[in-house]
């Protein structure tokens, strides 16, 4: 006789549901099914990534390097990377924190950035790593929003009289 795990027990109607995660789904919300794991291959991908995005930078440098275009040109090829990446990780950084919606002034969507954001993914990528070595990228965001959507339901639940409509008798 095989034991089958058990079957998690039904979610009364209106309670709400976790937003999930790329590459985690729901599994943030209790840390299973997989958690660490995946926290440990999104670690290791993002790394990986952002090391090829720092070769690929490097040879576009060393190509502008080789046309003996000169020092200054060289000089401010690099701090324009150094910049874009500056602002790439602290952009990448607020939405893992705090959410897109709390993206303001020059770090929102903004069509003409995108150049600055591509130039900069190297940083992104940095960011996105040390992000996952604290948690799923994006955890605390969702957990948030979570937490304020059931703390929500259950007031709603406490606040209902047992009257439809919710009115009193005379």
């Amino acid at each position: 006789m095989s034991e089958q795990p058990p079957t998690p027990a039904p979610k009364p109607a209106g309670v709400p549901e976790p937003e999930p995660i790329r590459f985690f789904g729901t599994s943030w919300l209790d840390r299973d099914n997989g958690y660490w794991p995946r926290r440990l291959g999104v670690s290791t991908g993002a790394l990986v990534a952002t090391a090829a995005a720092v070769l690929v930078l490097r040879f576009g440098v060393e190509g502008v390097a080789l046309s003996d275009s000169g020092g200054f040109l060289n000089g401010l090829l690099t701090a324009a990377i150094a910049v874009c990446s500056l602002m790439s990780v602290r952009r990448t950084w607020k939405v893992l924190t705090e959410g897109k919606d709390q993206l303001t002034g020059w770090m929102a969507e903004d069509k003409s950035l995108g150049a600055v954001w591509l130039i900069g993914g190297a940083g992104s990528l940095a960011a996105y790593f040390a992000r996952s070595l604290v948690e799923a990228p994006g955890e605390a965001v969702r957990r948030a929003a979570y937490e304020r959507a059931v703390e929500q339901h259950a007031k709603r639940r406490a606040g209902r009289s047992g009257r439809p409509g919710g009115k009193r008798k005379r």
